[in-house]
């Protein structure tokens, strides 16, 4: 444990002297400050913040989480040649990289919306809104640790990240488009609620809107999700989905480091 802690240790003050932290957290700060100033309404500028957070977060974390890694070599290399539990090292390197992250996104939400002087009645969409940015930032972190280790060819490692980012925030729309439209007349209800299953931005748009039970911006998936469990249990079983998300890629990329020859 101590290990571990020296390690998160050594690479948060690195991350803190990264401008790529110092312009993410910017980033948050001039976005939320600017949203809560030109909407009247706090759930308003939730919402545009979520459909940005939805975008952003998963690509960032996923990119940043593989150069981490791949440019990290030669100092894991280095740890690597200590008589040093391997299993500490990973998750100090995974929590060195993914807290600053998800601290930058946080801070910058929450600093914006605190320099706007706006009503803290509004906080409660916020919170939910930073919990799930935290979420996609561990679960995004962790499928770039289990990549870049699979993929010893850093521009392999790379173009995997950004493929698995494009299908989970593009292609799976069109997906789900192209599915409903031509089986419109079959009954997909089942099949399209395991497909929501596995895509965690998917998941996490419908723990954000079912939690404040915004049936207009349900889309298909979040009303199959509102069918099947109701608002109280499509919150649970959504949010539990996303642990498992976070847990799985983290576990098998924990088991690649292990065997990892560096």
């Amino acid at each position: 444990m101590e290990l571990i802690f020296k390690i998160i240790k050594f690479e948060f003050s690195n991350a803190l002297r990264s401008k790529w932290i110092l312009f993410y957290f910017s980033f948050f700060l001039i976005l939320s400050f600017l949203m809560f100033n030109f909407e009247d309404e706090t759930g308003k500028a939730v919402l545009s913040l979520m459909n940005i957070v939805l975008i952003v977060i998963p690509l960032v974390s996923i990119i940043f989480g593989t150069m981490y890694v791949y440019n990290s070599n030669d100092y894991i290399q280095m740890v690597l040649c200590q008589p040093l539990d391997r299993k500490s090292l990973y998750f100090g390197l995974y929590l060195g990289n993914a807290i600053p992250l998800a601290l930058s996104f946080v801070v910058g939400i929450l600093a914006g919306f605190i320099f706007t002087g706006a009503n803290t009645e509004g906080i409660a969409p916020i919170l939910i809104l930073t919990i799930n940015g935290f979420a996609l930032t561990l679960i995004f972190t962790s499928i770039a640790f289990l990549t870049a280790i699979k993929f010893s060819d850093k521009a392999k490692g790379l173009g995997a990240s950004i493929l698995i980012w494009l299908m989970l925030a593009v292609i799976y729309d069109g997906l789900i488009l192209f599915v409903t439209y031509f089986f419109r007349d079959y009954p997909i209800e089942n099949i399209i609620l395991g497909i929501s299953l596995i895509n965690p931005i998917d998941l996490a748009r419908i723990f954000f809107i079912l939690d404040f039970n915004i049936s207009a911006l349900m889309g298909y998936t979040g009303a199959l999700f509102n069918k099947f469990f109701g608002t109280s249990l499509g919150v649970l079983v959504s949010s539990g989905l996303l642990i498992l998300w976070f847990v799985i890629p983290f576990l098998f990329g924990l088991r690649s480091f292990n065997k990892k020859d560096f």
